[in-house]
């Protein structure tokens, strides 16, 4: 008897233990929302978005939610230059920090000033893929092909913004924001279920 009790009470901790896929969308969903909450971040909607040039009112701490990516995301500045071309291939500098919502791991390049992360895209119509040449995102997620490809959460930001460089005093590279949900992220992301929040910047290595 003491062994049929004690065998039911490991299946019910086994059971409890175990998290179904539904479980991790949940526990995502909620922790966006909460980090949502805690950051005072004020969602518009794509129509919002649109009807006001595809800016967001950053004075308001506003964030976008894109309907058919899931992503959040904050235009800080549109930047100089001009967007990536239809059929251009291009190599950008991109500085940024990672940070894991749930369990707030962290990564950064923005300690190195010369050393930003370097992605190769391409443009195809509306259709963006990337993958990253080298810098802290390779090194920290792996070398393979498959880890070395830019989330596609990460590419959401370039139909809306400059990816110029620097020419004067008054200029400003391109900076965003984004919330970023698994479906959208890197492989660990993808594996585990966890939302990450992004800060980040996009130049040219050179102008057109």
């Amino acid at each position: 008897m003491c062994l049929m009790v004690l065998g039911g009470l490991f299946l019910m901790v086994a059971c409890n233990d175990y998290e179904t896929y539904g479980d991790q969308k949940e526990k995502e969903r909620n922790a966006i929302n909460k980090f949502i909450a805690d950051s005072a971040i004020v969602v518009i909607t794509e129509a919002d978005f649109h009807a006001k040039g595809d800016v967001t009112d950053v004075s308001k701490n506003e964030f976008v939610y894109m309907n058919n990516t899931g992503v959040y995301m904050q235009i800080v500045r549109k930047g100089v230059g001009q967007p990536l071309q239809d059929g251009e291939n291009a190599t950008l500098l991109v500085r940024l920090s990672e940070l894991n919502i749930i369990d707030t791991t962290y990564v950064t390049n923005e300690y190195d000033l010369y050393d930003p992360d370097q992605m190769s895209v391409k443009r195809s119509g509306k259709t963006y893929t990337a993958s990253f040449v080298r810098g802290v995102m390779k090194s920290t997620y792996g070398s393979s092909a498959s880890a070395a490809q830019v989330p596609a959460g990460l590419l959401v930001p370039l139909p809306y913004i400059n990816v110029g460089r620097e020419r004067s005093e008054t200029d400003r590279i391109a900076k965003v924001r984004l919330i970023v949900p698994h479906t959208q992220g890197h492989a660990v992301a993808s594996s585990y279920v966890y939302p990450y929040y992004y800060e980040m910047s996009y130049q040219r290595t050179n102008d057109l």
